[in-house]
């Protein structure tokens, strides 16, 4: 065996064994308990937005904020602090906690939801013509012996002075779905099951696998009876366990769908909001924070591989790309590009001048693109580790010693980016990246991994984390370790680059990720399972507001056939993070590599994707206002559709293309569901009438695009300017739509025009002032 293998197999099974001594040393055995229950109501204390209702072993408050959406905390949990949230969560002063005639205890009534609270301590949220969305059943503790009797329930109950287990059972439409919880490879209708809240690294993303690298405990439901999303702020380990309901099955709770939420410590606190799929998602944008803007260039295709083979290779690639007239906005360097692997360097030998061959890539419009992990090489002398050292910036054990693991190259340390102190000086270190002609950041490893021979591949439970001064473990800052890194590396990359949007995509992370960027699928597996997970994986981060997500295009590990790989390819050109990715026994991935048929289709596929890239920088500028991810699910716009809650294989592009993918071999024509409305086949011009479902070709050159009627889309002209591609509206049936003009890569406020199409005739198009279109026109359809 190679000796380099031995060794770390070596300090993996070291590392192994350090984590589990230091846990079963200090955190406490779980034994026997018994489960604490609220108890009777004892009495209401009304306050602006809200109000207090008290029971005989605890309490609960309720709040309504002026964004629509309602805070439930038992136990003494607040609001904040927390890391979801991205402001004040400001009550709506118009509401307040009353009693409640039809069920006997209390109820908080505002313009999208009802919340009502029983005697006994069950939470309801009904629309507001009374229907019941949901209903939460009292919750039940566990407290281990040192924890303060009574609540306290602080922001994570991080380790310092006891935990408190807790479950809460909820119980939903039995026609209801269940979407979100972060990146989950099922789905994107979750079937059957328990999934864990726990970022976990690197892994495979196929049907039935998880935890995945990106968890959150962000229910999107959507039923008959409306959509609602339901949060529970709190970051610790845990898990859901959800059961469809049976319709037709009798009465009660036995027909019912059943949620079921369980964590190992932390607040029982949650938020939920209602209303239309683009009402709730705005909501929580409102809550959490709007999504990042990409750069322009950054919704072009771009291209990795772990091994690209130094900066030759890096212009072979670019060569390739370009003499093959084939569209390439970007480059990635994995971790083979560093010195030994450690972070913040550059192998002398492979790049010996990095700023060189970005300036290169840059006058062929191609720029750079670094990963980044957290674990820092443990090796004194190594400028980023003694720096590290004097910051006083790694996180430490229960004895005080920096927390030592195993990463790529060898053992190393890892940065506390609960830390204000650590953040600041993490952020800086992202200067040497600029300087080495780097434009934009792909943080890898950081759920964080510790490589180890058994058990999690983390830290220990028990390591210590500042969270803001309040102190606690790892079982609190765990999930919210990704988060935070990237939290540092926008913030800096703001003040270091004032004139430029920082790109950053990080492979973890929770709730609020969208302020700082994107995410990606991680390690997914070549096949045509993992093909089908990468569109699971994007539509359930945008239902969990994060919308810039995109899969390793044929798949991270193994080496995919021709049809997968062009397959994968035609996917990825719609969803919003469009990169190839594999690791360095995988194969290449460059479509020339597969034959001429399938460079000529996949140059089809890159090229349409160029031509999109205007609609696409109008999605981003429209989640960042509102919160609605690129690619939503086909039900966005008609919910009720019970056939349409069920695709699992087709997605909208915004409100103009409905996208419908092949997810199997072989496949050369497939069943398309249409929701209502007419649409066109945009190969064909075919007018097609919804909803129903059609059958359309797939040859292997494309796969099944329509367009909505009606439909104005910002696209690239033949002569590299923007034109309006317009769907003819149906006789009778105003369409339109908005359309971005970006002024660059900066903080400039883009251009935003409204445009109407009506038929009277001939399609006519107006902007909504009434004004001619100062841009070309070109209409389809009809």
């Amino acid at each position: 065996m190679d000796p380099s293998a031995l060794t770390r197999r070596a300090r993996a099974l070291r590392a192994a064994v350090r984590n589990r001594r230091a846990d079963a040393a200090a955190l406490p055995r779980r034994r026997v308990e018994r489960a604490r229950v609220p108890g009777l109501a004892v009495d209401a204390e009304p306050a602006p937005g809200g109000g207090l209702v008290r029971f005989a072993r605890s309490a609960l408050e309720l709040r309504v904020t002026t964004a629509g959406a309602v805070f439930c905390g038992w136990d003494g949990a607040e609001p904040e602090p927390s890391y979801a949230l991205a402001h004040g969560a400001e009550a709506d002063a118009r509401v307040e906690l009353e009693p409640d005639a039809a069920g006997g205890g209390w109820r908080v009534v505002s313009e999208r939801v009802t919340v009502a609270v029983s005697r006994r301590g069950a939470v309801e949220v009904r629309t507001p013509a009374g229907v019941v969305l949901r209903r939460e059943q009292p919750p039940r503790w566990w407290e281990t012996p040192d924890a303060p009797a009574g609540g306290g329930g602080g922001a994570d109950d991080g380790g310092d002075g006891g935990v408190r287990r807790w479950v809460q059972r909820g119980h939903v439409a039995p026609d209801a779905r269940l979407f979100g919880l972060g990146g989950r490879a099922a789905g994107p209708a979750l079937p059957d099951g328990r999934y864990r809240l726990w970022n976990s690294g690197p892994g495979a993303a196929a049907p039935g696998d998880g935890p995945l690298s990106l968890t959150m405990p962000v229910q999107f439901v959507v039923a008959d009876a409306g959509c609602h999303l339901l949060f529970h702020d709190n970051p610790w380990d845990g898990g859901i366990e959800w059961q469809r309901g049976l319709e037709g099955a009798g009465s009660g709770h036995d027909r019912t769908g059943r949620i079921e939420v369980r964590m190992d410590g932390g607040p029982l606190r949650y938020w939920v909001m209602a209303g239309t799929p683009a009402r709730v998602l705005q909501s929580w944008a409102a809550l959490t924070g709007s999504p990042a803007v990409p750069p322009a260039w950054a919704l072009g295709y771009q291209h990795a591989r772990r091994d690209l083979g130094g900066a030759e290779g890096v212009r072979r690639v670019v060569r390739g790309y370009r003499e093959r007239g084939l569209p390439l906005a970007a480059v990635h360097l994995d971790t083979d590009h560093h010195d030994g692997h450690r972070v913040f360097t550059a192998d002398p030998h492979r790049y010996p001048d990095l700023p060189r061959l970005a300036r290169e890539l840059a006058a062929e419009d191609v720029r750079l693109v670094s990963v980044v992990a957290p674990g820092v090489k443990a090796e004194p002398g190594y400028p980023v580790y003694d720096a590290g050292v004097a910051a006083d910036a790694f996180v430490r054990d229960a004895r005080g010693r920096p927390v030592r693991g195993v990463v790529r190259p060898g053992t190393a340390v890892f940065p506390d980016f609960t830390d204000p102190r650590a953040r600041k000086w993490w952020g800086g270190l992202y200067a040497e990246r600029l300087q080495q002609g780097f434009t934009g950041f792909w943080h890898d490893m950081n759920e964080p991994v510790s490589f180890a021979a058994f058990g999690e591949k983390t830290l220990p439970r028990t390591a210590r984390h500042a969270l803001e001064g309040r102190g606690g473990d790892h079982r609190a800052a765990h999930n919210v370790y990704g988060l935070l890194m990237a939290r540092a590396a926008y913030g800096a990359l703001t003040s270091l680059q004032p004139d430029r949007r920082p790109f950053l995509f990080s492979r973890s992370g929770w709730a609020g990720l969208q302020r700082y960027g994107g995410t990606w699928s991680g390690d997914v597996p070549t096949g045509w399972p993992g093909l089908a997970a990468s569109l699971a994986l994007v539509v359930g981060l945008g239902l969990s507001g994060v919308p810039y997500a995109g899969p390793d295009v044929g798949g991270f590990r193994g080496r995919p056939e021709p049809e997968l790989y062009l397959r994968w390819l035609q996917l990825g050109a719609y969803l919003p993070l469009f990169r190839t990715h594999c690791g360095v026994d995988a194969g290449r991935r460059e479509p020339w590599e597969f034959g001429s048929e399938v460079l000529a289709h996949a140059g089809a596929a890159l090229r349409e994707r160029e031509r999109l890239r205007p609609y696409l920088a109008t999605l981003a500028r429209l989640a960042e206002r509102t919160g609605a991810p690129y690619v939503r699910p086909v039900w966005w716009y008609d919910h009720a559709d019970r056939a349409l809650r069920e695709r699992a294989d087709a997605f909208l592009l915004g409100d103009a293309l409905l996208v419908a993918p092949v997810l199997a071999a072989g496949v050369r024509r497939r069943a398309v569901r249409l929701p209502a409305g007419r649409w066109y086949d945009t190969a064909t011009g075919r007018a097609l009438k919804g909803p129903r479902t059609v059958e359309l070709d797939a040859p292997l050159s494309r796969v099944p695009v329509l367009a909505r009627a009606g439909a104005v889309l910002p696209v690239a002209g033949a002569d590299g300017g923007t034109e309006l591609e317009v769907w003819a509206p149906a006789p009778g049936v105003t369409g339109g739509g908005v359309v971005v003009r970006e002024a660059g890569d900066g903080w400039a406020a883009p251009q935003l025009d409204r445009y109407v199409t009506r038929w009277t005739g001939r399609t006519t198009v107006r902007r909504e002032d009434g004004a001619e279109p100062d841009l070309p026109v070109r209409v389809r359809g009809g």
